[in-house]
């Protein structure tokens, strides 16, 4: 079995390929750079565990997807409560912000026309951008289970949608 790589050598050979791997999963640019830096660190209390006989790309992939997700969900769930505090800006256009809050609204008051197990499918997928595969491991549920709840809601969704702009508001 060849030794474990040291880990000076790991990062003259794999920076670039980790680097363009967070770009690849969607990391902004100004974050991949700290990214990059915390998977090293990482990288230097797990290398002791490194399979040498293996190559060891898709291990590093793997480490990088993981820290993507993990930054992605933060960031999303930092602008969710961006969206929730919506501080007074006069700059912005009233109509617009008016809008918005209408379309939330809609795209809420439709959320409950859908069964709640088609609900828990369609928020993860179409929202959260959850692979389906990945949805139906989380649920427990077959992967065609969570295909068919995913359809179905769609469904749901779409004609609540309609039900709700053809009625007049009270």
């Amino acid at each position: 079995m060849p030794p474990v790589p040291d880990l000076s050598e790991v990062f003259r050979a794999e920076c670039d390929y980790v680097w363009n791997t967070f770009r690849r999963l969607g990391v902004r640019d100004a974050d991949v750079k700290d990214l990059t830096q915390e998977l090293f660190i990482s990288l230097q209390r797990l290398l002791p565990t490194y399979d040498p006989s293996r190559p060891i790309r898709p291990w590093l992939f793997t480490m990088a997807y993981r820290m993507a997700l993990r930054h992605n969900e933060r960031r999303r769930r930092e602008h969710l409560t961006d969206e929730i505090v919506d501080t007074p800006d006069s700059s912005e256009d009233l109509e617009k912000k008016v809008a918005a809050s209408e379309s939330r609204d809609l795209v809420l008051r439709a959320l409950d026309f859908v069964e709640l197990e088609r609900r828990a499918v369609f928020v993860l997928a179409d929202i959260d951008e959850t692979p389906v595969p990945e949805i139906a491991d989380q649920l427990g549920i077959p992967l065609n289970t969570a295909y068919s709840r995913l359809r179905l809601a769609r469904q749901d969704f779409r004609s609540a949608v309609k039900r709700l702009t053809k009625e007049p508001r009270s």
